[in-house]
């Protein structure tokens, strides 16, 4: 049902957005020199500004909830079992190898296809079977424009910004769990600085790269899902077809990252 409402609301922004667009057609005809882009440009950002409000929105508790999980089980864990064979000196770079460079990234991009790929599929989908994307192409619009650009630009930025929170909530989440536990004894500032220190000058560029090449491809995907939909496809089909495509994806590409070493 809230996919239903979501494509309502898309159908009625694409034809509000129709009726502009022949008014500016119109406009234009009078006067060629009427700056038609500029009012494009406002549609774009609001279906920009919609989608990352949905991504970071819909994915924040879940990717909070996973990075406790993943600090209780692996970050307090590798604190306690370092600690008590005294190679407390190995945490910052076990930490970063494990948790920043490789799980992050994944569980941050399994998240964000759960909760805003299949939107994403359902919205498109939706408006690729009801007939609406023809109906842009038809008016002289482009579908990438207004329906994959904003998407994809979103989650871009809502997947990198929850790959920090994934972090930051998992090293916090392990150090309070091993403190509680007894098995961390040196201060959280001394913790967070080995974690920094142990990361490469690479480490910086490649991990925000990663997580926006991520959500690029979620949203890819999810968008090529609901745009290559035919009649006969329902939400049944096309919600696990493009969940798969995107998992594909992530672990493609993190299988590639790993083989380069990044």
């Amino acid at each position: 049902m809230g996919g239903c409402r979501a494509c309502c609301r898309d159908h009625g922004g694409l034809r509000t957005a129709g009726h502009r667009t022949g008014d500016r057609g119109r406009l234009q005809a009078a006067a060629p020199g009427f700056p038609v882009s500029t009012t494009w440009r406002r549609t774009v950002r609001g279906e920009f500004r919609r989608a990352l409000r949905q991504a970071v929105g819909g994915g924040l508790s879940t990717t909070l909830v996973t990075a406790a999980l993943i600090g209780l089980v692996m970050v307090s864990q590798a604190l306690y079992w370092l600690g008590q064979a005294g190679q407390e000196g190995l945490i910052g770079p076990i930490l970063v190898t494990v948790l920043v460079r490789e799980v992050a990234p994944v569980l941050v991009g399994l998240i964000v296809m759960g909760r805003s790929g299949v939107v994403i599929v359902s919205e498109i989908g939706g408006l690729q079977i009801g007939g609406q994307v023809h109906a842009l192409a038809a008016q002289g619009l482009d579908p990438f424009l207004l329906l994959v650009l904003p998407r994809a630009a979103a989650l871009a930025i809502a997947c990198f910004t929850l790959g920090v929170v994934f972090v930051v909530a998992a090293l916090l989440t392990g150090f309070i769990a091993g403190s509680l536990a007894g098995a961390v004894h040196i201060p959280i500032g001394s913790f967070l600085e080995r974690v920094l220190l142990a990361m490469h000058a690479g480490d910086f560029a490649v991990f925000p790269a990663k997580m926006i090449v991520i959500g690029l491809l979620v949203a890819l995907t999810a968008c090529l899902t609901g745009l290559t939909a035919s009649a006969q496809d329902d939400a049944a089909g096309l919600l696990p077809r493009g969940f798969v495509r995107g998992v594909v994806a992530i672990f493609l590409l993190a299988s590639i990252a790993l083989s380069l070493g990044a």
